[in-house]
C-alpha cells in the first residue's frame, strides 16, 4: 500500500503544475499505525515531486491508543508539525458505545504526552451520543480548555448502517439519538468555547488565534486539493475526483501505470451550490460580490430574493454584500444553505 500510494503521488505531480503545496494532511483512516518510517517515505515522495511551501501545515491523524511517548517523540523529528487526535470523549461510557479501541485514560495521557512534543494539537469530540447529558457534555468542553488544547473539532454522532450501534438503537436497547440533544449541545458548545477564546471558523471547528485549521479552511474555501490512496477525493476547481475503495484492486491498478477513479464535471450551478453550501459554514460567509464575478448577476439575484426570508428570521444577517448565519442559524446551517441553492431548470425532466 504505501508503494502505491507513493506511486500515485507520482504519476500525479502535473495536475500541481505553478502551484505551491501548502498544506498535507494524514487521514481518511487511522495513518497512526503506519511506522515512521512509512510516513516518512511518503512526505520524501512528495518533496521529491511538488514544490512544497516553505512554512507547511502537516498534520497526522491518530487514535490515542496508538500514540506512544516513543511514537510521538519521532513523530516530532519528521515533517510532521500538527496532531489530531480522535478522543471523541473523556467519559468511557461514551468509548464504549462507540466501539473505540482507546479507553478514557489513554486519552488523556496521549494529549499530555504529546504537548511535550507539539504545539500544535487539535482533537476530535462528539455530541449527541445517546444517554450523554449536557452537564457530561459540559465537562467534556471544560477538560478540553483545561487542557489548553488549541484547536477543537466537534461533531454530532451520526449513526452508519450496519453497525452495532444501529441494532441496539433499534432493539431499544439504547437511546435514538435526539435532534433536539443535538442541538441544545452544540449551542452549549459555541458559548463555552467562545467565552473561552476560541473562535468558531466554521460549523463544526473551533480554533485559538494562530491555529485554525489550513486544510480545513482549504476544503471551506474550495480551493485546489489532490487525495491520494484508496477512497480519496480530489477537486481542481471545476471537477471532483475519486478513488476506488478497494484496497486491492486500487494497489493492482497503480501497479499496472493507470489511476482507478471516476469523476464529475461540475457545472456553474453545482459551483454556485457547493460556495454557498461551504460559505455559510464559515465565519467569511458569503459575498453577493463573489457570487456576481463568479457567476452572473441572476445567481446573485436570485441568492439575494431567497435570502431574504431568513434575515427576517433571524437565521442571516447581511451586512453590505456579506452575508452570515447567525448563532440562532447555524444548526440549521445545511437546511438554509439547500433552499438557496440555484436549481437549474433546463435539467430537469
Amino acid at each position: 500500500m504505501i508503494a502505491a500510494l507513493c506511486q500515485e503521488i507520482i504519476m500525479r505531480k502535473t495536475e500541481f503544475e505553478g502551484q505551491t503545496v501548502e498544506h498535507i494532511y494524514f487521514g481518511g483512516g487511522t495513518p497512526s499505525v503506519c511506522t515512521v518510517s512509512e510516513i516518512t517515505q511518503i512526505l520524501d515522495t512528495i518533496y521529491l515531486h511538488f514544490s512544497v511551501s516553505e512554512t507547511p501545515e502537516i498534520t497526522l491523524e491518530a487514535n490515542p491508543d496508538d500514540l506512544t511517548e516513543e511514537k510521538i517523540k519521532a513523530l516530532s523529528l519528521t515533517k510532521i508539525n500538527r496532531l489530531s487526535i480522535g478522543v471523541q470523549s473523556f467519559f468511557e461510557r461514551d468509548l464504549t458505545l462507540m466501539n473505540r479501541a482507546h479507553n478514557a485514560q489513554e486519552a488523556l495521557k496521549s494529549i499530555e504526552l504529546a504537548k511535550m512534543f507539539f504545539d500544535n494539537i487539535s482533537i476530535d469530540l462528539i455530541y449527541g451520543i445517546p444517554g450523554l447529558s449536557n452537564q457530561e457534555w459540559l465537562q467534556n468542553l471544560e477538560q478540553t480548555i483545561e487542557l489548553n488544547i488549541p484547536h477543537i473539532s466537534c461533531y454530532a454522532l451520526t449513526v452508519e448502517e450496519n453497525t452495532a450501534l444501529e441494532r441496539f438503537i433499534s432493539k431499544g436497547v439504547i437511546s435514538a439519538v435526539s435532534d433536539s440533544q443535538a442541538s441544545e449541545q452544540y449551542h452549549l458548545l459555541v458559548t463555552t468555547f467562545e467565552a473561552a477564546g476560541y473562535t468558531n471558523y466554521e460549523f463544526s471547528n473551533f480554533g485559538k488565534t494562530g491555529y485554525f485549521s489550513g486544510n480545513n479552511t482549504a476544503y471551506w474555501q474550495r480551493k485546489n486539493y489532490i487525495g491520494i490512496g484508496p477512497s480519496a477525493h480530489s477537486f481542481n476547481g471545476i471537477q471532483r475526483s475519486w478513488n476506488i475503495s478497494n484496497n486491492a484492486q486500487y494497489i493492482k491498478s497503480i501497479h499496472t501505470g493507470i489511476r482507478p477513479f471516476e469523476a464529475e464535471h461540475l457545472s456553474k450551478t453545482d459551483r454556485f451550490n457547493e460556495y454557498i453550501m461551504t460559505g455559510l459554514r464559515t465565519i467569511w460567509g458569503v459575498s453577493t460580490s463573489k457570487i456576481t464575478a463568479d457567476f452572473g448577476v441572476s445567481y446573485t439575484l436570485h441568492f439575494e430574493k431567497f435570502a431574504q426570508k431568513y434575515i427576517i428570521d433571524g437565521l442571516l444577517s447581511q451586512t453590505n454584500n456579506d452575508y452570515h448565519l447567525t448563532k440562532k442559524g447555524k444548526f440549521f446551517g445545511d437546511g438554509i444553505a439547500s433552499d438557496l441553492f440555484f436549481i437549474d431548470t433546463t435539467c430537469l425532466n
